[in-house]
């Protein structure tokens, strides 16, 4: 389980470089500064939370466990949180359809949720 979460924060935070660099690069002249701000903020929680996804890995080594209820759910919230949350703001940047706006703040939920599971876990067996 903890390769697998590895791969998925390593495979998470180099599209959080490529999807920078593409804002930068690629999208400065083909939207407004508005949604420029949106994209990109889907790419600092989606980078932040690639980390996270990297500690939920790193805990899992570092104790020798196979798995944890409270990290095997922060890994799903955060990945579930970074697909909801950033990719809605992509897709809102990108399209400029408001029907993407309202899935963003329950990307935000599953990022809170994987930050309780992560910190119960610790609190439990830490």
């Amino acid at each position: 389980m903890a390769k697998l979460i590895m791969l998925i924060a390593g495979i998470s935070g180099g599209l959080s470089v490529m999807l920078g660099a593409f804002a930068a690069h690629g999208l400065k002249k083909k939207i407004s500064p508005d949604m420029m701000s949106v994209f990109r903020t889907g790419v600092d929680y989606q980078f932040y939370h690639s980390f996270a996804l990297a500690l939920v890995g790193l805990s899992l080594i570092a104790q020798s466990i196979e798995q944890s209820m409270y990290l095997t759910w922060a890994f799903v919230f955060f990945a579930v949180g970074i697909i909801f949350f950033s990719g809605s703001l992509y897709l809102l940047a990108l399209t400029q359809k408001k029907i993407f706006g309202p899935i963003t703040p329950l990307g935000g939920l599953f990022f809170i949720l994987g930050w309780g599971a992560f910190t119960l876990h610790w609190v439990n067996y830490g």
